[in-house]
């Protein structure tokens, strides 16, 4: 046995010892002053305890506690941990193309989201990201540190104005080069499938190499315009509008790689596929074993004697009146726990019968099982349902309001049919509003369709209102045209008169300003010979406001590459 802070046995030990010591030696006031003999014929018996053999046992316990505090252990053993795994290159395509709105709200801002999930999701493998237009950029090396691996894509600017072109063979050379010390190599390509219409060297390459390239395709088959971040859409030499669409063609990169290919989705699924097909394929690395001792712990030994000395010390012997008083304590306890055990059970068949009515389009019945049981955010939840569905909006949108929990796809369901629950009652703008918060939890087609035909029938009503106030504005300027043309005559032989008299006074006044016109001239040259240039306000502002726009830098390091793309549609 040892004990792994032996330090408190000497610094609390001593003390302690020196304490009983003196406690014990000290003589009580009484006893300065009177024999013992008559101290004890004054005294009252005591049938429990007396003063010194409590004092003696509060001294133990304190030295057991004490001892507890050391940490005695027993049976020493050394263990390692060993801990495996998988290299991975994310590569993302940042060529013009990727700017194609066919996905929302365009092919790059959705490939990067996808590459924010697979850091997430990838906790038993070490990532690289990488991005790659004409040439190849390195974001970030192989690392585990995933938190500044989200700060730096999040903080990755997408307007940047990468060389034009889909290089994936320099994509497939930094990969080589990233992870050289590693046996498998494995490549995820965030790409809408490249220019190439053959990838036979990229396949050759990938090969020789021992890298596995796995596609997760981004974009549609339909023709979707480029849209540049100044707004304007991407054209060809003549005029007309450039389109892209997936190109399929890069399945046979992956499918002959060893690897694997998949079309984007609005889920994680893809990514899910994607990691579980790499984790059973690639042989892991071993990062260095870590070692670490176990022990037989047993200071609770010290410290339950010294818990249970401790109560002897602060009771007396039990009467029988103490012990009616626990027996009932104990009975209350139980008798409390079994109605609260039956409760629960009651409320689990409420639930079931609740949910069957609600299956059955009972929702009145749904409703009234569904009321007593709604203590918990998920069955106010199921209330609110029942009465959205019985067509009572009102107190569906109160019951809505009352679920709050930290569960956000449960959220954003309350988010969402708060928004279906307003539309019913006419209140567009608070639909609105509930959709939008609802779609920054989480990315719907529904939920989006909905908020389009919300501010569709809001445009709606805007026009229909201003279509009356239009007419009654033609009306109004007609009657005021003719009160002007009458004022007109009138004002005009006012303002011959007033005409003359102030060419006079300008005449004049002209003649005076020139002079000092001169004169200041002179005096500002003295000055801007003397003083330097400053920026004017509105500059100044609009400095201020590009500099507080500005993200955290990052820096890209390119790759150089032995092959460049000279594809005819380098976009």
């Amino acid at each position: 046995m040892q004990f792994l802070y032996p330090n408190v046995l000497f610094l609390m030990l001593i003390p302690i010892f020196l304490l009983m010591f003196l406690i014990v030696t000290n003589k009580d006031r009484f006893q300065k002053f009177f024999s013992k003999e008559s101290l004890i014929k004054l005294s009252i018996s005591n049938k429990n305890m007396n003063k010194t053999t409590r004092n003696i046992l509060l001294f133990i316990t304190l030295i057991l506690m004490t001892i507890a505090l050391a940490r005695p252990v027993m049976n020493e053993k050394e263990q390692s941990f060993k801990q495996e795994i998988a290299s991975i290159v994310i590569a993302i395509d940042v060529s013009k193309s990727m700017l194609a709105t066919d996905v929302y709200p365009n092919r790059l801002t959705f490939a990067k989201q996808k590459l924010l999930n697979l850091i997430e999701l990838s906790k038993k493998n070490a990532l690289a990201v990488t991005l790659f237009g004409k040439n190849s950029f390195i974001l970030s090396p192989v690392t585990q540190d995933f938190n500044s691996l989200k700060i730096l894509v999040e903080n990755l600017n997408t307007g940047l104005n990468f060389d034009n072109g889909s290089n994936i063979f320099s994509a497939l050379e930094t990969t080589n080069k990233l992870l050289k010390d590693y046996k498998n190599k494995n490549l995820i390509l965030l790409t809408d499938g490249g220019n190439n219409q053959s990838y036979e060297k990229e396949i050759e390459y990938a090969k020789q190499n021992s890298i596995n390239i796995y596609t997760l395709a981004v974009g549609t088959k339909k023709p979707a315009p480029i849209k540049l971040e100044n707004g304007n859409f991407l054209t060809k030499e003549d005029g007309s509008i450039i389109t892209v669409t997936l190109n399929e063609n890069i399945k046979n990169l992956s499918l002959g790689t060893n690897g694997g290919y998949i079309e984007s989705s609005n889920s994680n699924d893809d990514i899910k596929q994607i990691l579980a097909d790499i984790d059973a394929k690639s042989s892991k690395k071993e990062l260095e074993s870590k070692k670490f001792k176990t022990y037989t712990e047993l200071f609770y030994y010290p410290l339950a004697f010294a818990i249970f000395i401790l109560f002897i010390a602060f009771s007396s012997l039990p009467n029988l009146k103490k012990r009616a008083l626990k027996t009932l304590l104990t009975f209350f306890l139980l008798a409390n726990f079994t109605q609260q055990s039956k409760a629960f059970e009651f409320d689990f068949k409420n639930i079931e019968k609740a949910n069957k009515y609600y299956e059955n389009k009972d929702y009145k019945n749904a409703i009234k099982e569904y009321e007593k049981v709604a203590k918990t955010p998920e069955a106010t939840y199921n209330l609110a349902n029942s009465y959205y569905k019985n067509s009572e909006y009102d107190k569906a949108l109160k019951t809505y309001k009352e679920v709050v929990s930290s569960n956000k796809e449960l959220e954003y369901k309350k988010l969402h049919n708060l928004g279906n629950t307003y539309v019913k009652l006419n209140d567009l703008q608070n639909a609105k509003k509930m959709y939008e918060n609802a779609l920054k939890i989480k990315e719907d087609k529904e939920t989006r369709e909905n908020l389009k035909k919300v501010e569709e029938a809001l445009n709606k009503k805007e026009n229909k209102q201003n279509k009356p106030e239009n007419q009654n504005n033609k009306d109004d300027k007609n009657k005021d045209s003719q009160e002007q043309k009458e004022n007109k005559k009138n004002s005009n032989k006012e303002q011959k008169n007033k005409e003359d008299k102030e060419d006079k006074e300008n005449k004049e006044k002209e003649s005076n300003k020139n002079q000092q016109a001169n004169k200041t001239q002179e005096e500002n040259l003295e000055k801007t010979a003397k003083e330097p240039k400053k920026i004017s306000d509105l500059e100044e502002k609009k400095w201020l406001e590009e500099l507080q726009k500005q993200k955290t830098p990052v820096l890209l390091k390119k790759v150089e590459t032995k092959s460049e793309d000279n594809s005819s549609t380098p976009w």
